[in-house]
């Protein structure tokens, strides 16, 4: 199991050794259950980290952030960021990496094993509690999460209670780090990966077209999925009309004859359009940390149409997103024994 002392310690040392300018990782928050992301700056605040099943969020998105915030600045700190990252955060760093968003120089990995656990699903954990109260959340090493109420511990089976990605994750641990921390558990055994896609894929294509246009009729565009994605990094999306420029000067027609590729409004046409092509984009790149569907207001299954695409990439290229940040992405990469099954 991962004590966080252990986390405490090596995050100290960067911090006293001048190594790092920061640590991110977690600490508990006083707004509800799941932790907070934190930078930690200084050694004597190392204490406020936290690691267990409430540590949700990627953080892998605040690297992203601080290199635009980096940017801003006339002199900016540039020793390295020392980030706590599970296997999907790490995962994303290393397509960060291979896209040279970040530089590996400029980050130290404290890799985390999700062993035998995961993060809970705060809408199953709810269900689970039927109206009492979590305050924390552990997972044990025999498949159990722990969580405590105020009228007691409760444990649940972990399918109950994690979110669907830890239950079909079969990479459970850091791919790189720069420290270890647990052990690398790769067959957990609880449930088949994809086992949600496939159901969508056994669909009749009127069935599944009735599927998703009930789920993108809900939809406000409120892009909190984008906002959340640390693979959304563009200074410009394609549903953004940054570039063009009004002045005073701007005619009507001008301003009409706009190249808009989506709407504002939020019409099922422009919705599905919005959500095809962000899927799209992060075909290849998408490494299954499902933030995208857990901050959705509406309750979208936008992991569905993710895990779609890496299932292709997986099938038909034998590719898995952010495994090594040397080899070259998907799409810019190329076999000369590529089997082009899919051709037809």
């Amino acid at each position: 199991m991962v004590a966080i002392e252990d986390i405490r310690s090596r995050a100290k040392e960067l911090l006293e050794g001048g190594m790092v300018r920061a640590v991110l990782g977690f600490r508990r928050s006083s707004a509800g259950l799941l932790a907070e992301p934190t930078f930690v700056v200084a050694s004597e605040d190392v204490a406020s980290l936290v690691w267990d099943a409430t540590c949700v969020h990627n953080l892998a998105l605040y690297l992203v952030n601080e290199k635009k915030r980096q940017k801003a600045e006339r002199t900016p700190d540039t020793r390295p960021l020392a980030i706590i990252a599970k296997g999907c955060d790490s995962r994303a760093i290393n397509v960060l990496l291979q896209e040279n968003h970040v530089a590996r120089e400029e980050v130290v990995i404290l890799g985390v094993s999700c062993e035998g656990g995961g993060v809970v699903d705060t809408r199953k954990l709810a269900d689970a509690l039927r109206g009492k109260e979590a305050a924390s959340a552990v997972c044990d090493d025999t498949g159990k999460v722990k969580v405590a109420t105020a009228s007691g511990e409760v444990t649940f089976p972990a399918a109950d209670v994690l979110a669907d990605r830890c239950l079909e994750c079969t990479i459970a641990y850091p791919s790189v780090s720069d420290t270890m921390f647990g052990e690398k558990v790769d067959e957990r055994g609880f449930t088949a990966r994809f086992a949600a896609v496939k159901s969508i894929a056994a669909m009749s294509e009127q069935e599944r077209s009735a599927f998703w246009d009930g789920h993108f009729e809900r939809c406000i565009r409120c892009y909190a999925c984008r906002a959340v994605c640390p693979m959304c990094y563009c200074d410009e999306c394609v549903v953004d009309s940054t570039s063009f420029i009004v002045s005073p000067m701007t005619t009507a027609e001008e301003k009409a004859n706009r190249i808009r590729w989506i709407q504002r409004s939020t019409t099922p046409a422009d919705n599905a359009m919005y959500h095809m092509v962000r899927a799209m984009h992060l075909a290849g790149r998408c490494i299954d940390c499902a933030e995208c569907e857990r901050v959705c207001p509406v309750n979208i299954p936008l992991r569905l149409l993710n895990t779609s695409l890496e299932q292709e990439a997986l099938e038909m290229f034998e590719y898995t997103p952010g495994m090594d940040p040397a080899q070259p992405s998907l799409i810019s990469s190329f076999r000369d024994d590529d089997p082009n099954d899919f051709i037809r």
